[in-house]
């Protein structure tokens, strides 16, 4: 049985989370020998991924790669919606935008930091495969959504599967080395985010799972954003080219410019504006 058939049939929510459940032992490179390093981190949701990679990027002088969040690509893909409201086509175009934007931007011959790596797509496709299209909506909503999805489900998990195959395989070539930040901080209501915890826990697992399936070295980093951006710098011999705690400052400055950028645009406050219940109706009806 693989990793990820062991996150997929894993029981009780109980459990303890698989990145608990397995040990890391493979080598990392160590820049001084590797200059060139592509080192992503991973991470599901509000788990301090874009904080933790910019304060990194900056303390190393490393680039920080990325692709756009989907809040920031939802004014434009499908003005008036948030994640939670989408349908599974909807998601498709967003996952595939966001698959192209981090494919252009590590193109490059490295050194990088990509913040969330490459197979981030197929993760939460594959978890909302199993906990729900929109995981944390009304119990009537995400019901009608499942009703409606009885004729098609069959040939989304086919395409999840198939997104699978590709991101990761492209992860094995891309990248030299991770680095996995568990789920440590309270996750933003944000309407953006799935509010599950289901959700959540599982995205984690496939994430440790898919990791340990590619047998690509990586290591699992807890603590502050501080204790966190220190033990990397070690874990790999990276430059310091500024102070953790002025990268830290300039980065937190950095991604609270970048939200309060995206509240300014009032396309952003339309898609937050509460719908009637005829129209979540309508939505719940289109899987």
């Amino acid at each position: 049985m693989t990793a990820i058939s062991t996150a997929r049939s894993r029981g009780s929510a109980a459990d303890r989370p698989l990145r608990d459940r397995v040990r890391p032992t493979m080598p990392l490179p160590n820049f001084h020998d590797h200059p060139t390093l592509k080192l992503a981190v991973s991470g599901t949701f509000s788990s301090g991924k874009s904080t933790t990679s910019e304060a990194l990027s900056v303390a190393t002088g490393i680039p920080r790669t990325h692709a756009k969040t989907s809040r920031q690509l939802l004014v434009d893909l499908v003005p008036g919606k948030t994640v939670m409201e989408l349908s599974a086509m909807e998601l498709v175009k967003l996952g595939l935008r966001r698959f192209e934007e981090r494919v252009h931007n590590e193109s490059g011959a490295g050194p990088f930091i990509s913040d969330g790596g490459v197979f981030h797509e197929w993760v939460y496709f594959e978890a909302r495969m199993r906990v729900g299209i929109n995981p944390g909506a009304a119990w009537w909503f995400q019901g009608i959504k499942k009703l409606m999805g009885l004729p098609v489900k069959h040939f989304y998990q086919r395409y999840t599967d198939t997104l699978g195959h590709v991101t990761r395989a492209r992860a094995k070539r891309i990248y030299d080395a991770y680095v996995h930040l568990p789920v440590e901080f309270d996750m933003e209501p944000d309407g953006h985010r799935p509010v599950s915890e289901p959700f959540r826990r599982l995205s984690d697992d496939l994430l440790i799972a898919a990791l340990e399936e590619l047998e690509i070295p990586y290591r699992v980093v807890g603590g502050t954003v501080e204790q966190r951006v220190t033990t990397i710098i070690d874990l790999f011999g990276l430059p310091l080219a500024v102070p953790v705690p002025e990268a830290i400052e300039i980065a937190e400055q950095r991604v609270a410019t970048d939200l309060d950028d995206l509240k300014a645009d009032a396309r952003y406050h339309e898609a937050q504006r509460k719908k009637s219940l005829l129209r979540q109706i309508q939505y719940a009806m289109r899987y």
